[in-house]
């Protein structure tokens, strides 16, 4: 142990003749443990909330989406699903048609989106089956003369004022249609199957499934369809694999990772973030201030010390480094037990989901969490960066002090 710690350990625990100096040290180490603790929480809790919503992205969506460049769709698209197979990253592959379409029932009409789906495939690329609450995906007609099936989304439904079995009638007009000039919208009838439910509000709210077959007949694509949906082995590596299948495929075609079609709301949530790191760092940057105010009063109070260690051939150096080891000490210290209560309190909502939260206005039904060692990393070498610069100050005024000066009116 060196000299300079070793003194700087004695300064701290010295409290015979500094009682008040020691109350603003605890004081230091609180403001250094909230400030730590309430940022690894809720940066935790903003991944929490993250993990959810991508998850119920991916759940609705794949991971990555191939349209055709001349946006009329992509005709004999078994031709390219074989060349999309050889990425070794891929693991499924499945067609659909969206489309925006008016949608009618007894009571309601309303605009929608509708996808046309191959249910055999589309279960293999995303987890649309987990959101289901009422009813099934077998959206093809069962037996002849029998109505193709379609699956609503539950605000859809709610706000249509439909449930299973009940007849719900899909407008739409092909391209082809209005180039002869006015047209008729082309109705067709279908049957509610299934209701589901992703937690988000824009897919819940207009967002149908009718089959691929049932899509096709109904706007005359004969073998067309929008796209290709890919699921891969890792949905990080997205952005690199769309890239590829681009080059791949050649400019009659492109590829869409997840985080690109949602590149606003991801970053949005990654902007929210940061901002609420930069906010809570201000508490530890406020138990910082304190460290400055004791670390100067210890100064004050120990000029005899320093001006007794200067004449005993002490360095200014090693008379910054005693003070900087008294401040580093505290903020060690805030920051460890800082990280340790945030962790239990991550681990304690995690494990008996104690903050709930309404159901019917969020999408959860408890604060999510989703703990991340970069995280505490980053918060701890923020909290002990801080407390570093606030030792500097007066660890530079103690080693100024001249030793004549200090021990002159001792």
């Amino acid at each position: 142990m060196s000299y300079e710690f070793f003194i700087a350990k004695r300064y701290l625990k010295s409290k015979k003749s500094s009682q008040f100096i020691s109350i603003i040290t605890v004081i230091s180490v609180l403001g250094v443990l909230i400030g730590v603790a309430a940022l690894t929480f809720v940066l935790s809790m903003m991944n929490g909330f993250e993990k959810e919503v991508r998850s119920r992205i991916i759940g609705t969506t794949a991971h990555i989406s191939i349209f055709s460049t001349h946006g009329e769709g992509i005709d004999n698209y078994e031709e390219l699903v074989p060349l999309i197979k050889e990425e070794k990253h891929v693991k499924a592959i499945s067609p659909f048609i969206y489309f925006k379409a008016a949608v009618s029932s007894k009571e309601v009409s309303d605009g929608i989106v509708v996808r046309g789906i191959d249910l055999a495939q589309e279960k293999d690329v995303t987890d649309i089956q987990k959101n289901l609450i009422v009813g099934n995906f077998k959206l093809k007609p069962e037996q002849e003369g029998e109505q193709s099936g379609i699956a609503l989304g539950a605000t859809l439904a709610d706000r249509l004022g439909v449930s299973l079995d009940d007849v719900v009638v899909l407008f739409s007009i092909n391209k082809e249609d209005l180039e002869g000039g006015w047209t008729m919208p082309k109705a067709t009838k279908f049957t509610v199957k299934g209701i589901f439910e992703t937690g988000m509000y824009e897919y819940d709210a207009s967002l149908s499934y009718i089959s691929l077959e049932s899509a096709q007949k109904l706007l005359n694509l004969e073998n067309k369809v929008t796209g290709l949906e890919v699921k891969i082995d890792d949905l990080y590596r997205a952005q690199k694999v769309a890239q590829e299948l681009d080059k791949k495929l050649g400019y009659r075609f492109y590829a869409l990772d997840w985080m690109h079609m949602h590149k606003n709301l991801f970053s949005w949530m990654t902007l929210e973030k940061y901002a609420m790191f930069i906010v809570l760092s201000l508490i530890v940057a406020v138990a910082a201030f304190n460290i400055i105010s004791t670390l100067i009063m210890v100064v004050i109070e120990k000029r005899k010390d320093i001006g007794i260690l200067k004449s005993m051939g002490s360095t200014s150096p090693s008379i910054m480094k005693i003070f900087m080891f008294e401040g580093l000490v505290v903020g060690i210290i805030g920051t460890t037990l800082g990280s340790a209560l945030g962790f239990i309190l991550c681990w304690v909502q995690k494990t008996f989901q104690v903050i709930s939260l309404p159901a019917e206005i969020y999408f959860i039904s408890s604060l999510p969490i989703d703990m991340r060692a970069s995280d505490f990393i980053l918060v701890a070498v923020a909290a002990l960066g801080i407390t570093f610069l606030a030792t500097i100050y007066p660890a530079k005024r103690a080693s100024e002090l001249a030793p004549v000066d200090a021990i002159r009116y001792e």
